[in-house]
C-alpha cells in the first residue's frame, strides 16, 4: 500500500519555525521527486517546494524562497520541509506528494501520490 504520511505541523507564533516530515512507503522512494503543497481555506492548492530524485536539486515557490528549505533522507524514505520566519500567510494544510516523472512541476496533476496533510497555523 502506497502511503505518504506528513507530520510536524502545529501552532506557532509569527517569526517562528517548524520542520515538517513526509515519510513514504509502498513505492521506490528514490524513483520519485517529492513536492510540498499547501492549501489555505478558500484558496487553491499552492506549490511550495520540490526536491528531485537524482541530484537532489530543489525548487521553491516565490512566496517561500529564502525562508523554507526542503531536503531528503533516502535511507529513511523521508523528505523534510524546514520553515523559518513564518507569517500568518503561511497558515495552511501542508501536503507532500510524489512525482514519478521527477520534473518537479507545479501542476498538482503531475503528482501520483498524496499524503493527507499536516496543519500549520501561524498566529500574529
Amino acid at each position: 500500500e502506497v502511503q505518504l504520511v506528513e507530520s510536524g505541523g502545529g501552532l506557532v507564533q509569527a517569526g517562528g519555525s517548524l520542520r515538517l516530515s513526509c515519510v513514504a512507503s509502498g513505492f521506490t522512494f528514490t524513483d520519485y521527486a517529492i513536492g510540498w503543497f499547501r492549501q489555505a481555506p478558500g484558496k487553491e492548492r499552492e506549490a511550495v517546494s520540490c526536491i528531485k530524485r537524482k541530484d537532489n536539486s530543489t525548487s521553491y515557490g516565490d512566496s517561500v524562497k529564502g525562508r523554507f528549505t526542503t531536503s531528503r533522507d533516502n535511507a529513511k524514505n523521508t523528505v523534510y520541509l524546514q520553515m523559518n520566519s513564518l507569517t500568518p500567510e503561511d497558515t495552511a494544510l501542508y501536503h507532500c506528494a510524489a512525482d514519478a516523472v521527477g520534473s518537479c512541476l507545479t501542476d498538482i496533476f503531475d503528482y501520483d501520490y498524496w499524503g493527507q496533510g499536516t496543519q500549520v497555523t501561524v498566529s500574529s
